[in-house]
């Protein structure tokens, strides 16, 4: 938006101010509400910051429609982001329907070593990641298994959990299909694969050390148990209630493809939904029955419904299954 001549440059003072008071109202927010503070409080302490640089855009000078265009501007720049969030969400669903994402996992599982624990738990975590950009879609299904399994063959439990979360971040980060990494070019006004290609500088020699850092304690780690007795049930267990196979595989390849290719993300999340619905019709009926009858079971398409299904604490050891 040009300049007027009327409009005052705004002092570093003013520029501070709502940034200042922001942090603090959810810094309260959240200590007073707790994880309850995304329900209500967090909304509120945002508008009541927008009032605030309201009046300090009028205190410049500005008039009602110069802060109305500018609010429409920056909505405008950011709903790109909001509608690929959207068909993130829907790709996600439908990869779980139709048992994408427990393929996934399944095959992930299969290659777990004791020695390499740390340092696969990583990499795979970072693989389905980088496939379905949300990094904590990942975090509450493959890793709370990973963390079973850990847990079970008597590995530090906190190592493992930096282990899922290094994977599944490095993985949202530079992933074509995650909601931040299109909002940030979006609002920059850059290209999304450059921004990709100049983050690689920074996310590539931190996801290396961290793999090296990994594989050096999953050396001198003290393991308690066999990693495929450990894992064999929670197999057995995924392979009941999906429908495993390597065609699941092609879902995502197309998508890779489309990435490659660099069509728009938000175009490719969506053929990437229909193709996961497509999937679900040919291999997983039953669970659109179960889901279209508000039964819930065998889809598993929340988050903790995936992560209940992959693992559940009974009696303080780690079984498969309810109990």
């Amino acid at each position: 938006m040009t300049q007027s001549s009327s409009h005052r440059r705004p002092s570093l003072f003013d520029a501070l101010l709502p940034i200042v008071v922001l942090v603090a109202l959810l810094a309260a927010a959240v200590y007073l509400f707790g994880d309850s503070a995304s329900s209500g409080p967090n909304q509120i302490a945002l508008l009541l910051c927008a009032g605030l640089a309201s009046l300090i855009a009028f205190k410049n000078g500005m008039s009602w429609r110069d802060i109305e265009t500018a609010m429409i501007k920056g909505i405008s720049v950011a709903l790109g982001a909001v509608l690929i969030l959207l068909s993130v969400g829907a790709l996600i669903g439908t990869w779980r329907l139709a048992g994408i994402v427990p393929s996934l996992i399944y095959f992930g599982l299969e290659l777990m070593n004791p020695a390499l624990f740390y340092a696969a738990a990583c990499l795979i975590c970072a693989i389905i990641a980088l496939s379905i950009g949300s990094s904590w879609t990942v975090a509450a299904t493959v890793g709370v298994a990973l963390i079973g399994v850990a847990n079970g063959l008597g590995l530090s439990l906190p190592v493992a959990a930096g282990a899922v979360v290094s994977g599944a971040y490095f993985g949202d980060k530079i992933s074509p299909l995650s909601e931040t990494t299109n909002l940030a070019p979006a609002v920059a006004g850059s290209d999304l694969f450059e921004h990709i290609r100049l983050m690689l500088w920074t996310t590539v020699p931190s996801i290396v050390i961290a793999l090296l850092i990994f594989l050096f304690m999953g050396f001198n780690a003290e393991v308690a148990g066999d990693t495929v007795d450990r894992i064999r049930p929670l197999l057995a267990g995924l392979d009941n209630q999906f429908h495993i196979s390597f065609l699941h595989l092609i879902p995502l390849l197309v998508l890779l493809v489309l990435a490659l290719k660099r069509m728009p993300a938000l175009p490719a999340i969506f053929l990437g939904a229909l193709l996961g619905g497509v999937w679900a019709l040919l291999f997983q009926p039953e669970a659109i029955t179960a889901q279209a009858g508000g039964a819930g079971g065998s889809g598993g398409v929340t988050e903790s419904g995936m992560a209940d299904l992959l693992w559940r604490y009974h009696g303080g050891d780690w079984r498969w299954g309810a109990q």
